[in-house]
């Protein structure tokens, strides 16, 4: 297992290991965190640590089994994105769900229950399909912004490391002070030290920025576009995107129109922000806007007991993506 996979637990429970083996999971390795972002030369994105969705989704059950040690809820973590396109929420903004970005969500049960593998290894675990098929029933596994739970500890700490907000030992610092609570009325992850709640939640706000930035709501139009397009022009087909990344670019390039059209998004390296810019090159983009106030055990969440996180995390909330967005 690689660094943070240790962080999260020690060692691989014995039940996961035949569960990681699933061709519909293996296929997440070659399947982006980043949204396509890492293939453009922005150099917030350009020569980011590759981070698939296949050990962020290993990361999610190992932090679940920690803090649970329970079956079901852990292979609900390990399957929450198993149903997830290439390019991952870049297929959001494809069907115009770039705000709630939950389409890519849709079919998970669906596909569990095409795999009959699947089915037999939960048997011996007296577990069924509808037990693992929606994370959503267990709120260590997930639960809604801007509380902590698994998957959101999960990327947000892989980020916080590529995103060089902080270190390994900044991430066992982080982890190590976590506890579930339900003080909230709703079970979540939650921080024993104000201080390090503090440390992390600034960190984990560096992060949400650079999710909704002008450079990444760009790059996530421009690639739905060239997708969408691709489809339109039979270069790709719908079930295509349900494949694996090194797949489509392939296809991609295959098509004098739709290469030119990759190479000039892996091209792109920075915002134009004067009115020279093509009109045709123009777009307002909006994207959902991620966010973690973390619960303090005993005292409460973050923003109601730090001024200075609060007006940070109002700041982002607020902050308009109405202007025009143009790169090249």
């Amino acid at each position: 297992m690689d660094a943070l996979l240790t962080i999260y637990h020690p060692e691989l429970p014995t039940f996961l290991a035949p569960f990681l083996a699933l061709p519909e999971l293996e296929r997440l390795r070659q399947v982006g965190m980043n949204c396509g972002c890492e293939y453009t030369a922005f150099p917030r994105f350009h020569g980011l640590p590759e981070s698939s969705r296949y050990h962020h989704s290993l990361g999610a059950a190992l932090i679940t089994w920690h803090f649970t040690g329970e079956r079901a809820p852990t292979l609900a973590a390990l399957f929450h994105d198993i149903a997830t396109p290439v390019f991952a929420h870049t297929v959001d903004f494809l069907r115009g769900d770039y705000l709630a970005q939950e389409a890519t969500e849709d079919g998970t049960g669906e596909l569990l229950r095409r795999s009959g593998e699947l089915s037999k290894l939960l048997a011996p675990l007296g577990l069924a399909v509808e037990d693992v098929e929606d994370y959503h029933q267990y709120p260590v596994a997930d639960n809604d912004s801007p509380r902590l739970s698994a998957d959101r500890l999960e990327y947000t700490l892989r980020n916080i490391l590529h995103y060089r907000f902080g270190s390994l030992e900044d991430l066992r610092r982080f982890y190590g002070d976590l506890r579930v609570t339900a003080e909230s009325g709703v079970t979540e992850l939650a921080f024993e030290n104000p201080d390090t709640a503090r440390s992390f939640a600034f960190a984990a706000l560096g992060c949400s920025e650079i999710y909704v930035s002008p450079e990444d709501r760009y790059a996530m139009q421009r690639l739905s576009e060239l997708l969408g397009d691709a489809i339109q022009r039979g270069v790709l087909k719908p079930e295509d995107l349900y494949g694996v990344e090194p797949d489509v670019i392939a296809r991609l390039k295959s098509d004098p129109e739709t290469a030119s059209a990759w190479s000039d998004y892996c091209a792109l390296h920075e915002m134009v922000t004067d009115a020279s810019a093509p009109r045709s090159d123009r777009r307002i983009v909006r994207a959902k806007k991620r966010c973690i106030d973390p619960w303090v055990t005993g005292q409460g969440r973050l923003s109601g007991i730090d001024p200075a996180f609060a007006a940070a995390l109002n700041a982002f909330r607020a902050e308009s993506q109405d202007g025009w967005l143009c790169a090249r």
